[in-house]
Formats: structure tokens, sequence, C-alpha cells
């Protein structure tokens, strides 16, 4: 298979720099929202049961999917056409890890497909802005759910600068169950969607033991236990076995990473209904030079990890663990991770093809909890879609070239006629 900063990097990277044009186009319009649209001659794949509906046509009405018929329907005066000539529809793609902490970052996350995406851990809350700019309807972006700062020991100075309340725990750190609360109703007080903490320490960074665990399972419940007065679910990064295993005991919702986990904790995982987030494709980042690592040791690291991450997801699979797909990226210039490398990555390990489609659109979409309102083409759902000129399910690779995505009903990249 092809790393990421091989054929499928060079793919990645030559169609961010096509779709310069687009992004300014997608910024100056981002505030005209469309009375509807109509595509036609649509083969629609229901993610769900991996059924292709031939020749359909899918009727969207404001920023909501009106329905999708089998037989011609005639579209409304002044309503947008177009005819997709047999090509194939999906929902837009769900990243359920990224760190997109600017503009420029979420329109590349949204011209690659991506039309959800969960941060886990900015600066200076800018994940929390973004979203509101969406809401509001200035940008054009990704819908994003945001998770303010990583929790850790050794946190951001950010956080203490947009939280000065917090100031008596820069010497100590974030430790101990009542600062921890403390903590997460500082992120709560932001209106976080979801609370990341580090249950082990990072992978990326030359100095940090992804192994160590960093909190006790205390420790971890106070955090779930603050979350949940609020009804906000808790992510927990955890490459060790022993910080994974105190994060699943103590309630979290999902593991981020998840290389070294056990048999045991995975078993644990299951029947909890913890979901797994391996992030595969970013480890193979972390093994060649440029990207978003560029450290000799993290190769040395990365040579490692990677195949041990890739039997932990296929151990994870088997056992009956549910997999949701992600980059792990910010989507920054250099980045050369997209989230059709994680794919093909998750069917390296054992998924078919529907399923880890289904990794980035309905499952995640349950993981997120927001499946009654996306993940699928269905109607009443909200109208985020892609086109691909193959059927993925078929041939996976063809969602590196998506050409054209729909965020909100509106055409936000259009690359039919190019």
């Amino acid at each position: 298979m092809y790393g990421p900063k091989g054929y499928l990097g060079v793919i990645a990277v030559a169609l961010a720099a096509a779709l310069g044009s687009g992004i300014s186009r997608a910024a100056q319009a981002s505030q005209e929202r469309p009375a509807g649209l109509v595509l036609r001659n649509a083969n629609v794949i229901d993610v769900a049961s991996g059924a292709v509906v031939r020749n359909a046509t899918v009727v969207v009405s404001g920023t909501r999917i009106e329905r999708v018929a089998s037989t011609r329907v005639e579209a409304p005066a002044g309503v947008r056409e177009v005819d997709l000539g047999g090509k194939f529809v999906l929902p837009g793609l769900i990243d359920a890890h990224v760190h997109i902490s600017n503009l420029d970052a979420a329109r590349r996350a949204l011209l690659s497909g991506v039309t959800t995406a969960r941060s886990m851990g900015t600066g200076n809350f800018a994940d929390v802005g973004l979203r509101e700019l969406l809401r509001a309807g200035h940008i054009d972006a990704p819908e994003i759910l945001a998770a303010g700062y990583h929790i850790r020991p050794d946190p951001a100075d950010g956080l203490f600068l947009d939280a000065p309340e917090l100031g008596d725990l820069i010497a100590s750190g974030l430790k101990g169950t009542e600062a921890l609360r403390r903590a997460v109703r500082v992120m709560l007080a932001h209106r976080v969607d979801f609370i990341k903490v580090n249950a082990t320490e990072r992978a990326g960074t030359p100095q940090t033991d992804p192994r160590k665990p960093l909190y006790s399972e205390e420790e971890l419940r106070a955090i779930v236990e603050e979350a949940r007065t609020r009804g906000i679910p808790v992510a927990a990064h955890a490459h060790g076995d022993e910080g994974g295993r105190a994060a699943v005991l103590a309630g979290v919702r999902s593991i981020e990473h998840g290389t070294f986990l056990s048999d045991s904790t995975l078993r644990l995982m299951a029947s909890r209904g913890t979901y797994l987030v391996p992030t595969i494709a970013v480890v193979t980042d972390l093994t060649l030079p440029g990207g978003d690592y560029d450290n000799a040791g993290l190769q040395i690291r990365g040579r490692f990890m990677l195949p041990r991450l890739r039997e932990t997801a296929s151990k994870a699979h088997r056992a009956g663990v549910k997999i949701v797909a992600a980059t792990d990226t910010g989507y920054g210039p250099n980045s050369v991770v997209r989230l059709s490398h994680e794919l093909e990555e998750l069917v390296g390990v054992g998924l078919t093809p529907l399923q880890a489609i289904q990794s980035a659109t309905t499952v995640a979409a349950e993981l997120l909890g927001i499946q009654d309102r996306t993940g699928r083409v269905a109607p009443g759902l909200e109208a985020d879609l892609i086109v691909v000129e193959r059927n993925p399910l078929e041939e996976l690779r063809t969602l590196q070239d998506v050409l054209m995505v729909v965020n909100n009903g509106k055409i936000v990249l259009d690359r039919l006629n190019w």
C-alpha cells in the first residue's frame, strides 16, 4: 500500500494546488445560500446498506435533502440543476479527529470532501470560533464539533491566558481530581462539544513516551463525571494500554489512537461500546520526511508504531469495536494526509470498503451523536454531499479525487467540467 507521502500523497498535494482558486471562490460566496438544488443522473450510494440507487435524482431544498427519487423529478423554478452523468453521490465525509485552527485549513478540509469535523484540540478556542462563524453563515467550512484545549498535566500556555482563573495551577499543572474538574468547567463555559483528555503522553513529539500514562482512573472518571453534568462526552488520547484501559473504565466515549492496547482492553471496549479512532495514516507521516512531522527520532518511532497500530486496529475490528476514521491533521499547507488515506488503511486492516466508508459517515455520526441529521443521503438530513467519478465500493481510491462538494445545500466545489 502506498503511504500518504508516496503516490497517494502526491495526488493529494497536487489536488490541493489545483483547488487554490476554488478556495478563494468559496470564501467570496460564503454568505450566498441557495433556495435549492437538483442533482440528476446520479448513482447514489446508501452507505448504511451498500446499495446503489442508479440514475437517481437528489432534490435539495435549502440546507436539507428533500428526496432521493429513482424517477425524474421536475425542478422548481429558479432551482439550479446539475447533470452528474452517472457519477456517484455519497454523504459528505466526517473526520473525527482534526486540529483545524484557521480559515484556510478549514477550507482545505472542506474541499477534500470533509463536511463535518471533530476538533481534538486547538489554541485560543479557535475551533469554537470556527463553529460559530459557520453557524452564522460567514464562512464555508466543515461543521466543527469543538473541544478547545487538550486536558493534560502540562497544558498549553494559552489555556491560562484564556482562563486566568486557572492561574494558580500554572506551577502544579492539571493534576488531581479537583483541578481537572475546574479545567473541564472552563471548557464547558466556552460551550465545547467534546472534552479531550490525554490519558497517555504523545507520539508526535520526540521527548515524550506514548506508552506513559498521565492520569489515574480516578482522575479520568472525575473528568467524565464533570463533563456529564452538561451532557458532554469525553475522548481520550491513549497509545499505551494502562492509560487506555483506565480511560475506558472511567467511561470515555472514544479512545484516540490506541496503538498498544491489549486484547483484554479491546474486549472491554467492545462490551462497553467504546469507539476506537486509530488515525493510522498519520503515523505513516511519522515514518517519512516532510509533512506534519519531520524528525529523525519520530521516523524511528513511527517505523515501529505503524505495524503495531495496524495490528491493534485489526484486532479491534475483529473484536467488535466500532472503528471511526480520522486524520489527526491540522489540514495545514504541509499536510499530506487526507481522510481517503485513512479509509485505505482501514481496508488494509480488514474492513470492507463499505465498512471503511461507514467509519467516515454513519459510524462517525453515531460517535458524534449527530446521526439524526447527517451521515447518509436521505430525506430530511443535511444536504452535505460529495460526488466522485467511480464507485468507491469497488475503487475506494476514487475518494481522493472529489469532483463536487455540497455543504449545507450549497455547492462549494465544482470540478465536474475541469
